[in-house]
């Protein structure tokens, strides 16, 4: 019986414009194409094997095995600072490798898988199940000269190696040997149906080049401080959540990897999130990848355009507006986690902290030395004029909550930083405005947050006006320097979460799902969640910023230790269970990783 692997099992390799997630057993069980937002091919995730897999590994050998099925590798690495990984088995026969990458694209995407021989000789075997619209559709397979065609609809994938092959129940399956220093190699690629056939691929040249693609990148990287392989895993993780075309960043390739096992909390994130791509964007600059920055900014000026009172909470990677939700009902769900959900219908909420983390990373941009950009600047003031006119409405607030609207703090602080952020570019003399009407603004806003969202009893900010609930975003108010670190509110909510939200293992927990009024789902939604990595990097991060920094590296390193054996997160973890939960791989665990090592760095707070 098919089962996907937890989470962490999973590694990603990709082409900057999709992304495959590959299981220890050497199963592919998600892939899209050609976009990250595209239908899957390979979807059985999300359902079991009938939706879509390619099984690469070890034909079954031990008695009590079932047959075909390979067991897990017993080994697995990426290729030193690349997303190209590296899967090891070792057999009674030998010692077997299997290589899989995704080359940068330049022309049809493909997906590649060499089988390398070292030592010995093992028996192989290569299942590949295509099923087009996320497990729906059975493409019609087909031989054309000499290769294997899989089309359907608009969709076209062809499957090209010099191992014998045969078709079996819908699948295309490959049985072969290989020996110490043979290679074989089998290349999957996509093609619109209409086009012509894809050109014959060149497996070990493709090598070559992603090889020397992934070493150039990395290369400019600026930071060498001592978490640098965790830093540089998670700096080559949110590069290929890049839409290289458009430089719109995805919060996560995959969709409805549930937050609760089980439960309904089941999101598409294939999507650019404002919020998320800005602060992926600050991690990247402050680390010297200015040519993200820059693709980026103009992915959010084609994007936003002309119509920045419309500004939407996230878009499609090119900029897209409609995101529609539509649940896809043959598919059981990832451990039967239902619905499954494709696009997003958050798009459509009103999250004023967006204003915030936008300016705030045209800002950075700005400080950072990024070429001017005047329709960047003017797009600021348009912004700040319609913060000037709603900051003080209810919203949805950071976590998108489905539930009614509300005064959230970290909502308010944010439209602080983003008109602060403007009065600083405007007193730098690179814009013109009304400048002390805005500082008048920025008070007023400080004022409101100060008297409306602190609780003096309890010496906390609270999650929204009135509340006594906590919310981990009030982390950021230090970070964004809304107040500083030795303010003793600050350092109140700091303890306030540290009792309230944290879980028995010391991770933080985004706000509480149910009140102590026994008022169950505050955040509109069913069940619970785990706790979001996050949250627990801010923590950290402020914990360093008020001088307990032997607190905060114990907390960052415990957090590392979380990571799966390749330096891999997921946007939560359960506590209870002991796995990670929610979409995979998250971009908004791996940014604080990053900004949280750099803190750490520059504090001199580190073991060893």
């Amino acid at each position: 019986m098919y089962v996907a692997g937890r989470i962490e099992d999973y590694a990603l390799i990709g082409d900057m414009q999709t992304a495959a997630l590959v299981c220890r057993d050497g199963t592919v069980d998600w892939l899209c194409l050609p976009r990250f937002d595209s239908p899957a091919v390979f979807a059985g995730l999300l359902g079991t094997e009938e939706h879509g897999f390619w099984r690469l590994g070890p034909a079954a050998e031990a008695e009590g095995e079932t047959e075909g099925v390979s067991p897990a590798s017993d080994r697995r690495r990426y290729r030193g600072d690349s997303l190209i990984l590296e899967s090891e088995w070792d057999t009674p026969g030998g010692t077997v490798r299997v290589i899989d990458f995704m080359p940068p694209r330049d022309g049809a995407p493909q997906l590649i898988r060499i089988v390398e021989g070292v030592s010995g000789k093992v028996a192989m075997r290569s299942s590949l199940r295509m099923r087009f619209s996320y497990g729906w559709v059975v493409p019609w397979v087909h031989q054309v000269d000499g290769r294997t065609a899989a089309v359907a609809g608009p969709d076209s994938v062809w499957f090209d190696t010099t191992a014998e092959t045969h078709g079996e129940d819908l699948t295309t399956y490959s049985d072969f040997t290989v020996e110490e220093g043979q290679r074989i190699a089998f290349t999957m690629s996509w093609q619109p149906s209409h086009h012509e056939q894809p050109p014959l691929p060149e497996p070990e040249n493709a090598l070559t080049a992603t090889a020397d693609f992934w070493r150039e990148w990395v290369e400019q990287c600026t930071y060498h401080g001592p978490y640098r392989d965790a830093v540089v895993r998670s700096l080559i993780t949110l590069k290929a959540l890049t839409y290289a075309p458009t430089g719109g960043i995805v919060a996560a390739p995959t969709t409805s990897l549930p937050e609760d096992i089980g439960g309904s909390r089941n999101w598409d994130y294939r999507f650019t999130w404002l919020r998320d791509a800005a602060i992926t964007l600050s991690s990247l600059l402050r680390t010297g990848y200015r040519e993200e920055a820059r693709a980026w900014r103009e992915w959010l000026l084609r994007a936003v355009a002309g119509d920045p009172e419309n500004l939407q909470i996230m878009y499609g990677i090119a900029g897209e507006r409609e995101l529609g939700e539509n649940e896809l009902n043959w598919l059981p769900g990832y451990e039967n986690s239902k619905p499954v959900r494709v696009g997003n219908g958050a798009a459509d909420q009103l999250q004023l902290d967006v204003y915030g983390e936008v300016i705030e990373a045209l800002h950075l941009a700005h400080m950072t030395g990024l070429a001017r950009n005047d329709y960047a600047s003017l797009l600021q003031i348009k912004l700040i004029r319609w913060v000037e006119k709603h900051w003080d409405e209810p919203d949805e607030g950071i976590w998108e909550v489905r539930g009614p609207r509300r005064h959230f703090v970290h909502s308010k602080v944010m439209t602080w930083v983003a008109v602060d952020r403007t009065i600083k570019l405007m007193e730098s003399g690179d814009v013109e405005g009304p400048l002390e009407e805005w500082k008048e603004l920025r008070d007023t806003i400080h004022r409101d947050v100060c008297e409306k969202g602190y609780d003096p009893e309890r010496n906390t900010f609270t999650q929204s006006y009135g509340s006594k609930e906590l919310d981990a975003s009030l982390l950021l108010i230090p970070q964004m320097g809304f107040l500083p670190p030795d303010d003793k509110r600050v350092i109140g909510t700091i303890e306030a979460i540290q009792r309230e939200l944290a879980t028995p293992d010391g991770f933080i927990l985004r706000y509480p799902t149910s009140s102590d009024a026994g008022e169950e789902n505050l955040d509109g939604l069913e069940g619970d969640e785990g706790a979001f990595l996050a949250c627990s990097f801010w923590l950290a991060d402020d914990l360093a910023m008020i001088g307990r920094v032997e607190e905060a590296r114990k907390l960052f390193e415990k957090l590392l230790s979380l990571r799966n054996d390749l330096g891999l997160l997921a946007e939560e973890w359960d506590s209870k269970a002991g796995r990670q939960v929610g979409n995979f791989p998250q971009a908004f665990s791996h940014v604080p990783l990053i900004d949280t090592a750099l803190r750490l760095t520059a504090s001199g707070a580190y073991g060893g």
